[in-house]
């Protein structure tokens, strides 16, 4: 700044060029003490040029970089944003910052008196970064973005967020959360904005989560899909009473038929006999074993891994909790990991956002089994039901597919108390039913109005499968 003849004179020139205000410039450039300093960062080139043709004495143009982002906010939360210096601030962008940014460079510069450069030697070139490729799909992710904006414009969500992916491959085709916000100003963004609810929201699964205690049951030969049960209307488990979300009498009802009507009397009987004939240990052994309560290991920073409970410290009543859903807490990329695995054909793999990098392919998962094919056959079959007549969603559907699926309406929990007014709304699906190719995970949280999983989040899957199957290619 000491080089500025005349700071006023110049920031008069500067300011409408710049668009910053002619006192803010003129204080930068009467700074005596510093040597240096910007007057603005990340200009466009025609604003560099203009500046150059003032020919002010002190005042120079730098080259520099500015990242761009074409597809504007699209996967914002995925592929993240960066800050002055283009270092990684969050989502892709932080994850894979030391791959991305490249080495600095070093110059030195030397000047005359009166700052007139005299040499200038290269010490250390500075090198690009390298690219990486994702397996989002631009076009399925549009989707997913478009379809959760209806929601939020019918619902009035506190947030929603959805998971498509590839069961077979456990490629993610799409990860998308509302409100968003625009990347190259992540300065102006809420927290909220910048969240990635995929991997950052913790919530309590309920219906969507029965489907775990069956599938623990089937393997361990507890239950199978036609073992019939005497249910009463209500269920005491210690001092809790649990009944259904809508009620009824006594009934009799299958294992299949028990998760096609979301039965909690029902979930909570199997999820008592599981332990009963297996030790009291074998429930909490289900969660783990389908991924719940631990990192799904997917390369992308800041991952939630949800809130489990330890067997040493259930209460009398907690086992007529976990089979509902209620009592523990999942992320959405954890609940789409898990359903994976029963769309697969048993394998839990690692979720899989990155394709390639420096334009090597990343190895895909191997996965380990957790359970039989035949009970992931039974389980996808029992999961139609759904989707069927006396199902909790049977007005979801794709034209020309078979699809199968678990609706989940979760009370939320504020200040230790189960609300009767906040709610998590919430549908996992895939198709085709009997050899999947497309899974779906739906979350929202606080829908105003109606917040029935089967109403709120399961149309949105409808929307997402009907538009993406054909794009993946899936015939019907």
């Amino acid at each position: 700044p000491y080089q500025v003849k005349d700071p006023v004179e110049a920031a008069g020139k500067l300011s409408p060029i710049l668009d910053a205000p002619a006192d803010e410039l003129a204080k930068l450039m009467s700074d005596d003490e510093s040597g240096f300093a910007y007057l603005a960062r990340k200009a466009d080139m025609d604003v560099a040029d203009r500046i150059d043709r003032l020919d002010l004495h002190g005042i120079g143009v730098l080259p520099d970089s500015r990242r761009i982002y074409p597809q504007g906010d699209l996967a914002a939360q995925v592929i993240g944003s960066v800050g002055i210096d283009n270092q990684g601030l969050n989502g892709l962008e932080a994850t894979e910052d030391a791959l991305l940014h490249g080495e600095d460079g070093e110059r030195e510069v030397t000047t005359d008196a009166l700052g007139d450069e005299l040499r200038r030697e290269e010490v250390e070139t500075a090198s690009v970064g390298e690219d990486i490729e994702l397996t989002l799909d631009a076009n399925i992710q549009a989707k997913t973005e478009e379809v959760l904006a209806g929601i939020e414009q019918a619902y009035h969500p506190n947030g929603a967020t959805a998971v498509v992916m590839n069961p077979q491959s456990s490629e993610i085709l799409a990860m998308a959360s509302t409100p968003s916000f625009d990347p190259t100003h992540p300065e102006e963004a809420t927290p909220l904005e910048l969240r990635n609810m995929a991997t950052g929201l913790n919530y309590e699964p309920g219906s969507t989560f029965k489907a775990f205690t069956v599938a623990g049951a089937l393997e361990d030969g507890v239950v199978d899909p036609q073992t019939s049960f005497e249910l009463p209307s209500e269920i005491q488990v210690a001092d809790r009473t649990i009944g259904e979300s809508h009620a009824r009498g006594p009934i009799t009802a299958t294992t299949g038929e028990i998760l096609a009507m979301s039965s909690n009397v029902g979930a909570v009987t199997i999820g008592l006999a599981l332990n009963e004939q297996m030790g009291d240990r074998r429930f909490d052994h289900w969660i783990h074993r389908f991924g719940f309560g631990e990192a799904t290991g997917i390369d992308f920073a800041g991952e939630e891994i949800g809130i489990m409970t330890d067997p040493e410290d259930y209460s009398g009543s907690t086992m007529g909790n976990l089979p509902l859903g209620q009592g523990l807490s999942v992320t959405p990329l954890q609940m789409a990991q898990a359903y994976s695995a029963i769309a697969n054909g048993g394998i839990l793999r690692t979720p899989q956002l990155v394709s390639s990098k420096d334009g090597e392919p990343v190895e895909p998962p191997d996965g380990r089994r957790i359970i039989s094919e035949q009970n992931a056959a039974e389980l996808r079959h029992m999961l139609e039901g759904v989707l069927g007549p006396g199902g909790t969603a049977p007005e979801v559907e794709v034209n020309g597919y078979e699809l199968a699926g678990k609706t989940g309406t979760a009370e939320k929990v504020i200040d230790g108390v189960y609300s009767k007014t906040q709610f998590i709304a919430s549908f996992v699906g895939f198709a085709p039913a009997d050899d999947p190719e497309l899974l779906a995970v739906v979350v929202v949280d606080e829908p105003q109005g109606d917040y029935y999983g089967g109403t709120v989040a399961a149309p949105a899957f409808g929307e997402i499968a009907q538009f993406a199957l054909p794009v993946l290619g899936v015939e019907p």
